[in-house]
């Protein structure tokens, strides 16, 4: 049986495009997350999941941080972008980052099926795009290289730290000790090659959609 992962925050976007899959789908099991914290669990109990459909906009991710880490954590799932965001150059960043697709929220519902049906029998779906657009820059590839060496909850953790939560907000999240989210700190700071909790958070946000960097006020 097929299972297919629903990553959104948005319950009416979520329903249509349920309705969608089932009516093209009739026999898939489909499972939804609406935040970040909610997907990493649903992938942690899904691991053999056939295709997980992505929104970039999903709370609690950092740009393209979340399909970065879930493409190192399960690199053999098949991970499509779902998004509002239809510029080229989003394409391109997600296709150079391990998507499978990118499904622009604009698309109907047959070009839909024939995304997911190409995705599904192992290959890949995008809207055309000029060869001339820029991919992913150096900082980038390397911001993301960096993250790949955390564990899944370092990178929790360092999700968290980039929303602005301190230790103890996190450690209470978490369900842990706040000495965990210390020694889970100095790890990250050192697998990033960062000094501080700003340094870290900046190189995270090289993954960022805007790609614009936080202030400190933000951060500590």
């Amino acid at each position: 049986m097929t299972e297919l992962l629903i990553a959104d925050d948005h319950p009416l976007f979520r329903e249509a495009l349920r309705g969608v899959v089932a009516r093209l789908f009739p026999s898939a099991a489909i499972y939804e997350a609406d935040r970040i914290s909610n997907l990493y669990a649903l992938v942690d109990d899904h691991p053999d999941a056939d295709l997980l459909l992505l929104d970039l906009d999903i709370p609690g991710a950092i740009g393209f941080s979340a399909l970065v880490h879930l493409r190192a954590t399960y690199p053999s799932l098949p991970i499509v972008i779902v998004t509002a965001h239809e510029e080229a150059r989003f394409i391109r960043r997600a296709l150079e980052h391990g998507a499978m697709g990118f499904i622009p929220k604009s698309i109907d519902s047959q070009n839909l099926g024939i995304a997911l049906q190409e995705v599904l029998d192992g290959g890949t779906w995008l809207p055309e795009v000029s060869i001339s657009t820029p991919g992913i820059s150096v900082d980038e590839r390397k911001a993301a290289a960096q993250l790949r060496e955390l564990t899944p909850q370092q990178f929790r953790v360092l999700q968290m730290v980039s929303t602005g939560q301190l230790n103890k907000q996190i450690a209470h999240e978490l369900n842990v000790s706040e000495a965990t989210i210390k020694a889970h700190m100095t790890a990250i700071l050192r697998k990033l090659g960062a000094s501080n909790r700003t340094q870290a958070v900046l190189i995270a946000s090289r993954l960022g959609l805007s790609q614009d960097e936080p202030s400190e006020t933000n951060i500590l």
